[in-house]
């Protein structure tokens, strides 16, 4: 239950960032989420809790690779400048 309250929320705010992505970055992204829950679907099935933990654990690491492709798509290697902290004021 836990897990997909966090996918829940997960899923959220992907989405409320989502829209900062071009649509190949986000057909990146999607496709790696859909891999991620099939793959979690599995662990749910999974006949011991060692399976069901390397399941997830997979889960998580195709959904990480996804995101970060997903960004790597739009940022082409560049750094922000909001994520580096160079010129803020505040």
């Amino acid at each position: 239950m836990k897990k997909m309250v966090f996918t829940t929320i997960a899923a959220s705010a992907a989405l409320a960032l989502g829209a900062c992505q071009s649509p190949e970055a986000d057909a990146v992204e999607d496709q790696a989420e859909a891999e991620a829950e099939a793959l979690d679907e599995l662990a749910d099935e999974a006949p011991t809790e060692a399976q069901e933990e390397a399941l997830e654990q997979q889960a998580d690491i195709v959904e990480e690779q996804g995101e970060e492709a997903a960004n790597a798509m739009d940022d082409d290697g560049e750094i922000a400048p909001s994520e580096t902290g160079i010129g803020d004021t505040q």
